[in-house]
């Protein structure tokens, strides 16, 4: 079960969400798809929490226009739907550049880069939204990955391991 607080804070993670994994053309489409997730707002708040998260909107490839935000990092021209192919192809690109070591104990996954180098490969992680991954905390050096199987963490440093060997 996944619990989620009604915190503005919540809220406006899960729009930045589906506005990444959804191409939404208009504030309609967009409250529809909360409503839809169990989350009602007002029109007005969902005016405000845009501004606030800075979407804009931009055209898509058919010249559609589409609500997107900016992305975290030195790039931070806004951002449409990402297919899960360049999610992978940016992991394995970022595991390849900063992934030092991987080690798992049970369902628990460390991961070692150089320094400074770990929220850049915990927010690459989290985007890539891999299905055995609960989620992950970083640190200056480490990354501490959570699976979802209680014995997965030798399968998921086995994994990230290949994507840093990959070229």
């Amino acid at each position: 079960m996944v619990g989620q607080p009604s915190t503005k804070t919540a809220r406006q993670a899960r729009i930045r969400n589906f506005l990444a994994a959804h191409s939404v053309r208009s504030q309609a489409e967009l409250l529809a798809l909360l409503k839809d997730d169990g989350l009602e707002v007002t029109q007005a708040t969902l005016s405000r929490d845009l501004v606030e998260i800075g979407a804009v909107r931009v055209r898509d490839t058919t010249g559609q226009l589409i609500y997107a935000i900016r992305s975290e990092g030195g790039d931070r021209s806004p951002q449409t739907v990402l297919t899960q192919e360049v999610l992978d192809a940016r992991l394995a690109k970022i595991c390849q550049d900063h992934l030092v070591t991987a080690e798992a104990s049970a369902n628990i996954v460390v991961l070692r880069t150089p320094p400074g180098a770990a929220n850049l490969l915990a927010l690459s992680i989290d985007h890539s939204q891999l299905p055995s991954v609960l989620g992950c905390i970083a640190g200056d050096d480490t990354v501490m990955v959570i699976t979802r199987d209680p014995a997965g963490g030798a399968e998921v440093a086995s994994r990230f391991l290949r994507l840093a060997e990959s070229s």
